[in-house]
């Protein structure tokens, strides 16, 4: 689709009706009696209970306020917690059918483990279904215990290997901003759980919670100036990561550090929940949404990419990125984590936007969702593709995703003034 009949789309009055129909419809679709199914198509292995895929549906099912939607998420839930592996592992993925589950590729999936508690306390905080803890509290205790161990060196980050989250064939690993994000929604979703059923607040609970948020503000954030955050993880190799970097100060938050080193290409996902899970203050959040508005993101689309800059082939990244991969190689420039634009990311800047009170930027983005949503893949139009490419604007992936129709649920519900991630009991 050209750029201009894609901006055509974004002008539509009844895009944001019918945007928003059609993705309740596509949910509805995806439910099963065992949860929620990543797409009802049979493309690989999408059609199973994949943990972050039903999670993120569940979320946007509990804002829509349907009552069979809001069952699927119990259910989804329910039946990753049957298949709990004997260490706490929640599957990413489950076919209850055929029992087979898979609990990572070449490596285990860490934000299975977080979508599923944040997905669980939501739940029970949205329901006041007291029944639905009694019968989780034990799987999720076994996950909190799981997700300590995972910390490795017991210094509050989460170690995530290479694969080891959503964008499982793209280049970042170690301390991933993204996964320390949702273990702090995780560990918050514990406290509101411990407060309930114990009628006091856990202190050490509280307290990790306080010192996650302080090493994730310390750390991924390079600002302007030669100070040094108190707190730093290790103080020389964040020196070097800030001095290597001097034109992204104050821009946006870093992706990801390791043992060898920072990563610097922005992940808009990261970036996203930054905002929405009130970590980042007033001034980063401007600085950000400036930085996005003038670098990232096209007007004529309104979809943020993934990851940016683009790898190509003359970057020394791309043999890496090349041998990455699971089946089949995805990741071409501007295609899937490579600069392919996702509802799915989209939904939760447009989230974070509407709670900020940008209201109007906030419905150009739910927009842009539509408007990539309704485009014809394999003849279909309302495709729901799983992104769109980089630079031709055109479907890609899998088509039917459950989770860009929850972005477009999402998106929508936060412009209408509902919340996530903030009601407690």
């Amino acid at each position: 689709m050209s750029n201009d009949s894609q901006h055509q789309n974004l002008q539509q009055p009844n895009l944001s009706e019918e945007g928003y129909r059609r993705a309740l419809d596509l949910m509805h679709q995806c439910s099963t009696k065992h949860g929620f199914l990543a797409t009802p198509t049979k493309q690989d292995n999408y059609r199973r209970i994949w943990a972050r895929d039903s999670a993120i549906i569940g979320l946007a099912a509990l804002l829509s306020g349907e009552s069979d939607l809001i069952e699927g998420c119990r259910c989804s839930m329910e039946t990753l917690a049957h298949y709990q592996g004997r260490h706490g592992e929640i599957p990413s993925n489950v076919d209850p059918i055929t029992d087979r589950v898979s609990y990572g590729g070449t490596a285990g999936r860490v934000d299975a483990d977080l979508w599923f508690v944040i997905c669980c306390g939501q739940y029970w905080r949205h329901t006041g279904d007291d029944g639905f803890l009694d019968r989780m509290i034990e799987p999720l205790e076994k996950v909190r215990f799981l997700l300590g161990a995972w910390e490795f060196n017991a210094r509050g980050l989460l170690y995530v290997p290479p694969t080891g989250d959503w964008a499982d064939e793209y280049l970042q690993s170690g301390y991933v901003l993204y996964d320390q994000l949702l273990y702090l929604q995780a560990q918050k979703e514990f406290c509101a759980m411990h407060r309930h059923l114990h009628k006091t607040a856990d202190h050490d609970l509280d307290d990790r919670v306080a010192r996650l948020k302080h090493l994730i503000r310390a750390n991924y954030w390079f600002p302007e100036g030669d100070k040094t955050p108190d707190d730093v993880y290790h103080e020389v190799l964040y020196e070097k990561g800030r001095q290597a970097a001097p034109h992204r100060r104050g821009s946006y938050w870093m992706p990801f550090f390791s043992p060898v080193g920072y990563g610097y290409r922005f992940d808009a996902m990261a970036n996203s929940l930054v905002t929405l899970l009130d970590v980042a203050d007033r001034s980063q959040c401007e600085a950000l949404d400036d930085y996005i508005s003038e670098a990232i993101v096209c007007d004529q689309v309104m979809v943020l990419p993934a990851f940016d800059p683009v790898i190509t082939p003359k970057d020394e990244d791309w043999e890496d990125l090349q041998m990455t991969f699971s089946y089949t190689f995805k990741n071409e420039p501007h295609a899937f984590h490579n600069g392919g634009l996702w509802p799915l990311v989209t939904g939760f800047y447009a989230a974070s936007l509407a709670k900020r009170g940008k209201l109007e930027l906030a419905k150009r983005y739910c927009a842009g969702i539509h408007a990539a949503n309704r485009m014809e893949q394999e003849g279909r139009p309302w495709s729901f593709p799983e992104y769109l490419h980089g630079k031709e604007h055109t479907p890609g992936g899998t088509s039917s995703m459950g989770w860009s129709a929850a972005a477009a649920v999402i998106a929508e519900q936060f412009a209408s003034g509902k919340r996530l991630f903030e009601s407690s009991k």
